[in-house]
């Protein structure tokens, strides 16, 4: 398996140079043309190359939508660092920084507060989509059709008392999170940790981002968190300004 994989990806870096045809991909990888196509039929199927009439080979547009894909979440990373440090600072909680990727937000960057309790979070790590306020703030201001979807596939782990456990919670939870601007995690995922959410839209609209402060119960109270939302909307303005 380590072999076909290791082929495959070499397939990949040899198409990034030019389009190629079955024989010369077959000398490339040292194999017989038959298993170069087998192996190409493979990452034909997942859409990683596409075959012309000719049958030339060239990078399909699978790979290049998750390139694109990837530096556009590198280009907000690199645009909200500044800003995450010093909403952290200003407000010595932790600051986190999601994206969706597929059917699942992901953490991509973290300021760490002052305070001595550490998040569970860390960068790379999948944020449960029904009780986390950065996932919360990304679905609320995605399109309907693909809201009501995830809302579906949602397997709803009750993680504490408070953690809503339905679709239909949920999808009213998202359009309450519409009217209001900002997400709220009320200890739906850990009983001491609350958080707010903002999106962060892009240049064309779309939200993809969003960026979060967590605090502990026993640092703020509900009130006094609630009372960073403007702090955390404005930082949240002040990205999206800088993406252009």
């Amino acid at each position: 398996m380590s072999q076909t994989v290791g082929r495959a990806l070499s397939i990949l870096e040899f198409l990034a140079d030019e389009p190629r045809s079955l024989g010369q991909i077959a000398d490339h990888l040292s194999v017989h043309k038959s298993t170069a196509s087998r192996l190409l039929q493979t990452v034909e199927a997942q859409g990683f190359v596409r075959r012309d009439d000719r049958h030339i080979y060239r990078l399909g547009p699978r790979l290049l939508n998750l390139a694109f894909r990837t530096l556009a979440a590198m280009d907000v990373r690199v645009a909200a660092a500044p800003h995450l440090r010093r909403l952290g600072e200003l407000t010595a909680q932790t600051v986190h920084l999601g994206v969706l990727d597929g059917g699942e937000v992901t953490y991509i960057d973290k300021h760490e507060g002052s305070q001595s309790v550490r998040m569970y979070s860390r960068i790379g790590k999948a944020a449960p989509l029904h009780c986390t306020g950065v996932a919360k703030a990304i679905l609320a201001f995605r399109p309907d059709d693909e809201r009501r979807v995830l809302a579906e596939r949602i397997a709803y782990t009750p993680f504490t008392k408070r953690t809503i456990t339905t679709p239909a919670a949920f999808l009213g939870e998202l359009e309450r999170i519409r009217t209001r601007g900002f997400a709220v995690d009320d200890r739906e995922h850990e009983d001491f940790i609350h958080c707010v959410a903002a999106p962060i839209r892009s240049p064309e609209g779309e939200v993809s981002h969003g960026l979060s402060i967590s605090t502990t119960t026993m640092s703020l109270s509900r009130k006094q968190l609630l009372e960073l939302a403007p702090l955390l909307l404005e930082t949240a303005a002040t990205i999206e300004k800088e993406l252009g």
